[in-house]
């Protein structure tokens, strides 16, 4: 249909009820560079707003051929036209025009991070953007001039400057991409070069505060520099060569006094596992992929889970090779957090000693006199870092500001001073033999193995009176049918989409068997990513269209999700 059809149609449904606007639904509308599409009409103003898909029309010609060579520089271009998208959005649309969510325009959030989204879908073909809407209405009679408004002028006036090279700023659509491709690459090669992750010299890593995860612009802030003896170079395909600090396999330790960086370091390599835009001031702080950040979370439900190489002998003899509870205390939620961890194929612990159970992490030579072993279940983390690296290669990058005990055990040191890092491994390691801690250390005893868990389906219930109820809130909390799930301690999700994401990747799992009562949950979200790399995010959506909300989340975030899911059973367990 063309565009004067859409023009019409509006015009004769102007002050009738909302439903009638459901005879747009369906329906593509040529606007001649462009088509607007729309699959989905929202029931009344109140409700999750109306999709709508706009399209170029033609061969992609303008856009440069380099952009379409690999999967990053096509993610990377997406990710920026989505940018653009919410630029023009700010600067054309109206906003509210009439009850509920009438006139408003919104695409997929973004932040400083990179990530996949299926907001924009660039190929040779087309570009394709996703974009939802709310149909405007005075209480539920239809505003249809109004509405024509919205498309003709205000989602035309977008897509024409978002969409068209011509409009766009080709220089910063290109260093976009550049950056997000030199990040990536960059990331690649640690594993090879024996690094857990790597800090650019001149990174800007404080943030403005704990709500805006813009770089903090102040005279004061001081650029990261890497001491000489953990400094390191790269050649990137775009920047050419790069010098910064490389953390090696094995137990890090960051030292130093309080407000001096150590945690605001940790941070920064705990979110370089994504890539950054340009500008973000951690663009060069790249982390391997596998990094999980591991807290104490009091009062969390822990089912079925093996956290027996951190506890044991409980005093009413209760086993802890099966151990479940409703409320974890916080050494307890902690070992089950480890374990579930490395259960999905976390390959380095990030570990912040302020967030930590105290009585997990350390217990010194004085409590070891006071209590013997036979009446202490907690073998604490200090005792099994080091053979957690031995035996499954699992490394550890830790925030200590009080337990100098962790000497014994640390490959490297760095203090951090004045928001500067200094290698200090060697005046650790003296200070380590001239002040033994006395303490009876357990680095000989054998880590333990790590299980896989197979989930029971009928545990795993979107519905709720027999229809799926699946929704967000926020980024913290997912409602999964008669259940909430609480994400608020899994630290590396970024945005608020990607809990969405989690929330229909489970509800694909259970209603299409991926969750089969055979499969271990490491199983299971390898065959979903397998899924989703074969097809796309679409294929998670509900109705299993190009839905634009979605911004994928790691394996590691769905399957903690799964973990939080309190009426969450194990039918089996596998060592």
């Amino acid at each position: 249909m063309n565009k004067e059809h859409l023009y019409k149609e509006l015009n004769n449904i102007d002050g009738r009820g909302y439903k009638a606007y459901r005879q747009i639904q369906n329906n593509y509308y040529d606007f001649g560079k462009f088509i607007i599409g729309i699959p989905y009409v929202q029931g009344d103003p109140y409700a999750s707003p109306s999709s709508v898909i706009i399209k170029t029309k033609g061969k992609i010609k303008d856009f440069p051929e380099w952009l379409f060579e690999n999967e990053i520089r096509l993610q990377a271009v997406e990710d920026y036209l989505t940018r653009v998208i919410t630029n023009n959005i700010k600067k054309y649309a109206r906003g509210n025009r009439g009850s509920g969510k009438s006139g408003r325009i919104n695409i997929v959030h973004t932040g400083q991070e990179v990530i996949k989204r299926t907001s924009v879908e660039f190929s040779r073909d087309y570009i394709e953007a996703r974009l939802t809407v709310g149909l405007p209405a005075k209480g539920r009679r239809v505003l249809g001039h109004q509405a024509q408004d919205l498309f003709f002028k205000e989602i035309s006036k977008i897509t024409e400057n978002s969409l068209f090279l011509a409009n766009i700023n080709q220089q910063a659509l290109e260093n976009h991409v550049r950056v997000v491709e030199d990040q990536h690459v960059l990331r690649e090669l640690l594993s090879s070069q024996g690094l857990l992750a790597f800090i650019a010299d001149g990174s800007i890593l404080p943030r403005r505060s704990g709500v805006d995860d813009r770089p903090l612009s102040s005279n004061k802030v001081v650029p990261f520099q890497s001491p000489a003896e953990y400094e390191l170079s790269f050649k990137l395909p775009h920047k050419g060569e790069i010098k910064g600090m490389g953390i090696k396999e094995g137990i890090t330790l960051i030292v130093g006094g309080g407000y001096h960086g150590k945690s605001t370091l940790l941070n920064a390599i705990e979110r370089g596992v994504y890539n950054h835009i340009p500008g973000d001031g951690r663009e060069y702080v790249v982390t391997r992929h596998s990094a999980f950040k591991i807290r104490a979370e009091d009062g969390r439900r822990v089912e079925r889970v093996d956290i027996s190489p951190f506890i044991n002998n409980l005093p009413q003899g209760e086993t802890t090779k099966d151990f479940s509870t409703d409320n974890a205390s916080g050494s307890t939620s902690q070992a089950a957090n480890i374990i579930e961890a490395l259960e999905l194929g976390a390959g380095v612990l990030l570990i912040d000693e302020d967030t930590c159970a105290t009585n997990f992490m350390i217990r010194d030579a004085r409590m070891q006199k006071l209590v013997a072993d036979k009446n202490e279940p907690i073998t604490p983390f200090i005792d099994k870092v080091k053979p957690l690296y031995n035996e499954h290669n699992v490394s550890t990058i830790l925030v200590v500001g009080g337990a100098g005990d962790y000497f014994d055990v640390a490959d490297r040191v760095i203090m951090m001073n004045k928001y500067r890092p200094i290698a200090v491994t060697e005046e650790v390691k003296d200070i380590a033999s001239k002040l033994p801690t006395k303490r009876e250390s357990k680095l000989n005893t054998s880590f333990g193995q790590i299980c896989q868990r197979i989930p029971e389906p009928a545990s795993i219930n979107p519905r709720r009176k027999g229809r799926i109820k699946v929704k967000t809130y926020g980024m913290d909390t997912i409602q999964f049918g008669r259940e909430n799930i609480d994400l608020s301690y899994l630290e590396q999700l970024v945005n608020q989409e990607q809990s969405k994401t989690i929330a229909d990747i489970l509800t694909y799992a259970i209603t299409n068997d991926i969750i089969d009562g055979q499969r271990t949950i490491r199983e299971i979200l390898d065959r979903i990513y397998e899924h989703l790399q074969q097809k796309g995010l679409k294929i998670i959506s509900p109705f299993n269209s190009p839905a634009g909300a979605y911004v994928l989340p790691r394996p590691y975030e769905v399957g903690g999700a799964l973990n939080r899911l309190r009426s969450l059973k194990i039918k089996d367990i596998i060592y």
